[in-house]
């Protein structure tokens, strides 16, 4: 659908002139002026709640946001997306990762076929072989039951499992161990088995294709790991995939039986609740995986149908691009205060870089705006004791998101009450600083003054929820999903593309052969390539 150039859009160009009206006030003067910003610049849905009332907006400029919003054509992109349009123009495929979450009885027909019913096909497949292992009635070549999963994958296919599993660790089966390889360097597979019995221990393959390089090159290590201690035979009883290649993972030796599909409407980075969830599942069993799926399903229905004005995705997208295209922020801090979600930071990276670092147009013309930021983070308070000074006291504006949660799963002493005091505290102190005369006051030394200053006036969105459970992970992660689609649909850009991701992989299959070959290589590279190539040579003889 053809949209008017974002630069020329009546609410771009009003927000321009609102930005220079509020490029020199400052968060302490605008709660000042409006005590009660605090309780009405917030936002409740799916169990979460968000006050955004710590950022460098008025009721004015939420209003234009809205508007540009609406003028981008923001509903129709979202309605174009849920009915299983094309809307990856690039690859001429839906993006459908709604549907996998979708209640069972539901229909969607894409392209002729009832998607939904296809992802419950494949959910009640899941089903039945997670609660075999985890029931201990799978069992391996030497008739013991299975204790440990290895998740084998890279992108998509080790990001989400590894984040949903740590973020539900607390909910998961202690007497098994869960493991994940991704990286093709020897070492994260080596250290993965290093205290495993080959006999108690099954690899889960996730590679849509089954030809991604280093997925293959750890799948097959796994299989030499395996038949070295239990015979060739043993493969078929350790290993199972999740791919749509039936022919290579029979070749591989799995039997395709096992072996869990999806379709090519979802992407890696929106897998987490498809097959690529099979770990997580057996991890935290089925009924706990249907929980994150409502959860997924809740934050959809309230982007799907909530005003522009009260839909959370919305306005954390929004906000995004205001402070990226406005404020030139290049990157964005997210905080969990809560341990179990420490991957969460990493699987956003994913999530919003590789969806919206895209520097052209949907119809390929050249963008000259910022894009995507760079999403980035630690859980609190550990980033507290780093970090945090840059984004007080440095130069750059960082917009920051805190997660914080009213409970613990974990309850011990007062620690709760504790970390949860930073949550607040931190987002006071970015917004409104220390004065000079607060400083002063303080009786420090006129020397010391200027280093105690803190400006203050930076940015903050804090999400609130009761405690972390299935159902509130899959409602946080559909939020960040469609914050992503909200902005990308402002940008008029593709974020169900990642072609930036295959030239590299392509250079490096070139480059393997002449880092093996035992005689010296005719190199063809530029000079720099050539010149390392010939260094790595010589330090591997």
């Amino acid at each position: 659908m053809a949209v008017t150039p974002l630069r020329e859009r009546k609410a771009w160009q009003a927000l321009q002139q609102q930005h220079g009206q509020l490029a020199g006030r400052h968060l302490r003067e605008l709660f000042a002026e409006d005590p009660q910003r605090g309780e009405r610049l917030v936002a409740e849905a799916a169990g979460l709640y968000l006050d955004y009332s710590k950022n460098l907006v008025t009721d004015e400029t939420m209003r234009l946001l809205v508007e540009l919003a609406t003028e981008s054509g923001l509903a129709e992109h979202r309605d174009a997306m849920f009915a299983g349009q094309h809307i990856n123009v690039s690859e001429d495929r839906a993006v459908l990762h709604v549907a996998l979450r979708m209640p069972a009885g539901t229909s969607l027909m894409v392209d002729g076929e009832d998607v939904v019913a296809q992802v419950h096909e494949v959910l009640g497949r899941m089903r039945e072989f997670a609660g075999r292992v985890r029931s201990g009635d799978w069992k391996g070549q030497t008739g013991k039951r299975i204790r440990n999963v290895i998740n084998v994958g890279i992108g998509g296919s080790d990001l989400g499992p590894v984040m949903a599993y740590e973020a539900l660790r607390y909910y998961s089966d202690r007497d098994m161990t869960f493991r994940f390889v991704s990286n093709v360097d020897s070492t994260d597979f080596v250290e993965a088995t290093r205290d495993l019995a080959a006999d108690e221990t099954l690899f889960i393959i996730s590679s849509k294709t089954f030809g991604t390089l280093e997925t293959l090159t750890n799948a097959t290590s796994a299989r030499a790991w395996v038949a070295g201690q239990l015979g060739e035979e043993a493969v078929a009883k350790h290993f199972v995939a999740v791919s749509t290649n039936a022919e290579r993972v029979a070749e591989f030796g799995i039997d395709t039986a096992n072996m869990f599909g999806f379709w090519d409407w979802v992407g890696g980075r929106y897998s987490m609740d498809s097959a690529i969830g099979l770990s997580t599942m057996v991890a935290i069993g089925p009924d706990n995986f249907d929980e994150m799926l409502a959860g997924f399903h809740e934050m959809d229905e309230h982007f799907r149908t909530a005003p522009l004005a009260a839909n959370l995705p919305v306005l954390m997208g929004m906000l995004c691009v205001w402070y990226g295209c406005f404020f030139d922020a290049q990157t964005v801090g997210v905080m969990p205060y809560d341990q179990y979600l420490k991957r969460f930071p990493a699987y956003l990276q994913q999530l919003t870089m590789e969806s919206n670092g895209k520097h052209v147009t949907l119809s390929g013309g050249q963008v000259d705006y910022q894009t995507g930021a760079v999403f980035w983070g630690e859980p609190g308070t550990n980033g507290q004791h780093s970090f945090y000074q840059l984004i007080h006291q440095g130069t750059k504006l960082i917009p920051v998101d805190l997660i914080g949660f009213g409970k613990t799963l974990n309850p011990l002493r007062d620690h709760h009450d504790i970390l949860s005091s930073n949550v607040f505290a931190q987002a006071q102190a970015l917004a409104f600083g220390k004065t000079e005369a607060e400083v002063r006051a303080e009786g420090t030394p006129e020397n010391v003054v200027p280093h105690r200053v803190m400006q203050g006036n930076r940015p903050t969105n804090v999400l609130l929820a009761e405690v972390l459970t299935p159902r509130l992970l899959g409602t946080l992660v559909a939020l960040y999903e469609h914050s992503v689609f909200t902005q990308g649909v402002i940008w008029d850009i593709d974020s169900f593309d990642q072609w930036g991701v295959e030239l590299g992989k392509v250079l490096a299959k070139q480059i393997v052969p002449e880092l093996e070959s035992k005689q010296e290589p005719a190199l063809a590279h530029d000079s720099s390539t050539n010149a390392l190539i010939r260094r790595y040579r010589s330090l591997k003889n």
